[in-house]
């Protein structure tokens, strides 16, 4: 039986709501204590720059600390990293303690960082004249293959979440730190400075080493490292000195317990874990949407199939996207007649079993992450006792554990998108939708082939990045670290997982609130055409057939009229038509058969056709000029439709939209800066609302509605138990 604790929604919804508060304008800074962190302090620190306040009775703690330690050197104590070498080199002794920290740090500044020189920043390929004369000081500055600085370099918001989760590390007082290097290190957060930290080069084993000296290396106001302060670069030096922070100088064991931690892969991994759950989020409603616009059911998420096979991520799931349905009237209720699919394809029918179990992943990974951001990770530590205890602490193989299972679990996620998205796309399984999900001729419109193309390479790269990293450890260290997590780069291909579902996501939304607009244009149609084409039959046959059989003539061909539609959406208007029409002579002819013979059956199906499609025409163009879906679609749809469509300004897309430069110049114009009537345009509008976490903003106020459901359904099925 699933409990409240069970529920990935709820644990989501508490961190959504967290992170809300910790944001606001009047938040408390996040308390710095060894204990309390969890991800909503991490994200908040990170990406929106709130401050972290060092708690009076952690200073305490820290101080006791450092005097245990103080005790242990003065009585002789062997300390390892204190007064002996580090890793294979353990076995080396020294006094000069002091020095010994200084020369740790300065030979871990080992990472490779790529930052744009004032040369390269003036000088472009492609001018008559070069600035210098040597052939080699010319190949210097050549346009470089990607971004340097992001190639090399951290995310500015990575390094913020490594600072407060190593803070918070050292906070427990079992490090034998001074009250001072905390209070630093959050001065460092409070006044923006940041240090520039490279992108590879750590194993995670003895923790992230290179990393952390870049943190170690500002905190001691070096000249020669560089930093962000208040988002520009500039050295470590003059950032601190514009602060007014005073430069530490590292007693024993500081330059260690700095750099002996596993706070870079925690900060990645738990970044990671953020936009994860809120894909994840998004995946149910996308769900929910693509029910109704291939025209599905919601029998497969009755609540009968969790309460035969209670995994709770299933149950979630199935109850959510029930939630989003409601009030759609695009949902069928298929009983397979008429040769027609019993079921929905897979790729709606199981999704709540397909990612059910991601969500229990990604619960499971969140737990372990938290525990990693309140936890102790250097060596050796000091206990209440105060010994000096040596172990493995920095060994960050739980936060490559908490990676690998969210990363295979987005590529679950994509391949869902991706089949649900394609399924929209084909006409051969969307269900009467038009091919490419486009408004006009299909002969002269193919913009959904592009989409699909991209959503193909896209998810073929979530799976290529699903696969384990933590499998290809290699000895390092002189053989002593010959097991290493490997946790940090596990977390950034998890990041790059999560970039990758978003572009997918973002193809899958414009898709959808497309084909959502062609259902209703079509529901627009049909409940035009109807009274026209009764009344059509009406006029052509009363006289020729009895009163009974004109009532059952109506029905026949209106039900036969719906089939036709559907089977011939990948037609030109005028032919398709001209088709439908044409089937519908035989069953004119099976139920009647007019006095006037063929001729006025003949004559009725041309009439009708060029009913059809003068009304489709009309309602076309008066759907075009005020698109309205929301009498059909359910919930979800509604919400989610209605951000993308007014917020984000991405049109109900017609061909006529997609203008090129050269008709921009001939005033047929419709592009602006922002939307110049590229589908790519539009496609980005939506990707960088979802990187940016403003898109969640609605989906989280739907999952907060949907929770009461779920409480309920878990209500009744504890009461049947």
């Amino acid at each position: 039986m699933a409990t409240r604790h069970d529920f990935h929604t709820h644990a989501v919804l508490q961190h959504w709501t967290s992170l809300l508060k910790k944001i606001s304008a009047d938040a408390s800074p996040s308390s710095v204590d060894g204990t309390s962190l969890d991800l909503a302090d991490v994200v908040a620190i990170a990406r929106y720059g709130t401050k972290a306040l060092v708690d009076p009775a952690t200073l305490n703690r820290l101080s006791r600390s450092t005097a245990a330690l103080n005790k242990s050197i003065d009585s002789g104590h062997i300390i390892y990293g204190v007064n002996t070498g580090y890793g294979g080199s353990a076995d080396l002794r020294t006094s000069k303690l002091e020095d010994l920290q200084r020369a740790l740090i300065r030979e871990l500044h080992y990472g490779i960082i790529s930052l744009p020189t004032e040369k390269a920043l003036q000088f472009r390929p492609g001018h008559d004249t070069f600035p210098y004369s040597a052939n080699g000081e010319i190949l210097k500055l050549a346009l470089p293959n990607e971004d340097p600085q992001s190639a090399t370099c951290m995310p500015e918001s990575w390094v913020r979440a490594t600072i407060a989760i190593r803070a918070n590390s050292l906070a427990s007082g079992h490090s034998g730190v001074r009250p001072i290097l905390l209070e630093t290190m959050a001065k460092l957060l409070s006044k923006s400075i940041v240090p520039v930290v490279p992108l590879h080069g750590s194993i995670s084993a003895s923790g992230d080493l290179s990393p952390l000296s870049y943190l170690a290396g500002a905190l001691q106001g070096k000249p020669t490292l560089r930093v962000w302060a208040e988002h520009r670069i500039t050295t470590a030096d003059r950032a601190l000195a514009n602060a007014d922070i005073e430069p530490l100088r590292l007693g024993a064991k500081e330059g260690l317990a700095i750099v002996n931690g596993t706070a870079v892969s925690c900060a990645g991994g738990s970044l990671a874990m953020h936009d994860a759950h809120c894909l994840a989020v998004l995946s149910q409603i996308t769900t929910a949407m693509s029910v109704e616009a291939l025209c599905g059911t919601d029998e497969s998420f009755d609540p009968f199939f969790a309460a035969v096979r209670p995994h709770p991520g299933q149950i979630e799931f199935a109850s959510n996207v029930l939630y989003f349905l409601k009030q759609s009237k695009l949902v069928a209720h298929n009983d397979g007649s008429e040769g027609s699919l019993r079921q929905d394809r897979y790729s709606i029918r199981t999704s709540s079993q397909w990612i059910g179990p991601v969500l229990e992943d990604f619960l499971l990974a969140h737990k372990q992450l938290l525990v990693e951001c309140n936890s102790v990770t250097d060596n050796p530590l000091i206990d209440s006792q105060d010994r000096s205890l040596h172990g493995g602490n920095f060994q960050a193989k739980a936060v490559t554990s908490a990676m690998e299972k969210v990363r295979p679990g987005l590529q679950s996620i994509g391949r869902m998108v991706f089949t649900q998205t394609t399924e929209l796309i084909n006409p051969a399984t969307n269900r009467g939708l038009p091919p490419n999900l486009v408004a006009d001729e299909p002969s002269l419109s193919f913009f959904g082939k592009g989409t699909d193309l991209m959503i193909a390479a896209l998810v073929s790269e979530l799976g290529f990045l699903s696969n384990p990293v933590g499998t290809h450890v290699q000895t390092a260290e002189m053989g002593n670290q010959a097991l290493n997590s490997l946790a940090l780069i596990s977390a950034r291909y998890t990041h790059t997982s999560c970039d990758v579902l978003s572009k997918l996501m973002a193809a899958q939304l414009f898709s959808l609130c497309q084909a959502l607009d062609l259902r209703a244009l079509h529901r627009t149609f049909l409940s035009s055409l109807e009274p026209h084409f009764h009344t059509l039959a009406t006029e052509t046959f009363e006289t020729s057939v009895s009163s009974a059989d004109l009532v059952t003539l109506q029905g026949s061909l209106w039900t036969q009229l719906l089939k036709s539609l559907d089977l011939t959406s990948s037609m030109d208007s005028e032919d398709r038509f001209i088709t439908v029409a044409k089937t519908l002579q035989v069953t004119v002819l099976e139920i009647a058969a007019p006095s006037q013979g063929v001729g006025l059956i003949t004559k009725w199906s041309d009439r009708c056709a060029s009913l059809m499609l003068e009304i489709f025409v009309t309602s076309l163009e008066a759907y075009s000029m005020n698109p309205d879906p929301f009498p059909f679609i359910g919930r979800g749809s509604q919400v989610m439709y209605r951000y993308v469509r007014e917020q984000l300004g991405v049109p109900f897309l017609r061909s006529k939209m997609l203008i090129d430069a050269e008709e921009k110049n001939q005033g047929i114009a419709y592009g602006t800066a922002e939307n110049d009537g590229a589908i790519g345009t539009l496609l980005t509008k939506i990707y960088t609302a979802i990187r940016s976490g403003a898109a969640f903003e609605p989906a989280m106020g739907l999952l907060a509605e949907a929770k009461t459901e779920l409480e309920e359904h878990q209500r009744v099925h504890t009461a049947k138990l």
